[in-house]
């Protein structure tokens, strides 16, 4: 891992008169690497402001979780509440693990709210389904147990998803590389022992759980449909890059083990 010996502000001293000798804010996430798209601002205003409206609804979604009653409003569910506080935590952590342990890539778009059209309209559906036949049919959604398995898949994937950031450190990527880093090296051990690619195992995982959490069969199958497809061709083409990067080694790796998610080989 490389370090960064930019000194980012000088000592008060030597500032007395002179503002200019600042090299960098601090709060500045400036990547060198995956430089963002430029839809959301990258300021440190930008991002104080997406985390505060991250974590209230986060606090909003925990307390409906967590206190929701049948007498209160029709659709104030624990289910909704525990869909809309994992969201917020996921884009939250999305952000915060990459400013932990992989800054030399942390901008605003680390959060992936800036995710492509396709990923809030397949959540807006979502949404819609289920507060509609919340609405017309509310025994629908009266199988705790099923909730309960959605519960505990999105806790293993988001678990999953956020440690193999970690572990992977500087080595992760939110978008596939084509050109090897000096500083890249394969990652096997770990979590990687047992996932070839536990970060969209872990998002897999984490995104149907969210429809079992909410008893929608329709989004349910949507979810499963779009996220097989998106990351059988993902993976393609990110496999493709490793084989050119560490040859026999990723062959080797690829062959040993697996990726855990269905009809992804």
């Amino acid at each position: 891992m490389a370090t960064d010996t930019r000194k980012p502000f000088a000592d008060h001293e030597d500032n007395v008169g002179n503002p200019q000798i600042f090299t960098r804010n601090p709060l500045e996430t400036n990547p060198d690497t995956n430089l963002p798209r430029g839809n959301i601002p990258n300021t440190p205003l930008a991002s104080s402001s997406i985390a505060f409206l991250l974590g209230s609804v986060f606090a909003l979604g925990a307390y409906t979780f967590i206190f929701s009653e049948p007498a209160s409003s029709w659709w104030a569910t624990y289910q909704l509440g525990f869909f809309g506080a994992s969201w917020a935590l996921f884009h939250w952590a999305e952000f915060a693990v990459t400013a932990g342990w992989n800054f030399e890539k942390c901008s605003v778009d680390s959060y992936l709210l800036d995710n492509g059209a396709m990923y809030h309209v397949a959540n807006g559906t979502a949404l819609l389904e289920y507060l509609i036949s919340l609405y017309l049919m509310p025994s629908s959604k009266s199988y705790p147990y099923v909730s309960s398995v959605g519960i505990v898949m999105v806790i293993i994937g988001q678990t999953l998803r956020s440690t193999a950031m970690i572990h992977a450190s500087t080595n992760f990527s939110h978008t596939v590389a084509f050109r090897k880093r000096e500083a890249h090296r394969l990652v096997t051990d770990g979590v990687y022992g047992w996932f070839r690619h536990p970060s969209y195992a872990g998002f897999y995982y984490w995104a149907i759980g969210t429809q079992l959490v909410l008893q929608n069969p329709l989004t349910f199958i949507l979810f499963a449909a779009l996220l097989w497809k998106f990351f059988y061709y993902r993976t393609r083409a990110e496999e493709k890059a490793l084989v050119k990067f560490f040859g026999d080694e990723y062959i080797n790796y690829r062959r040993r083990v697996g990726t855990k998610i269905p009809f992804v080989p």
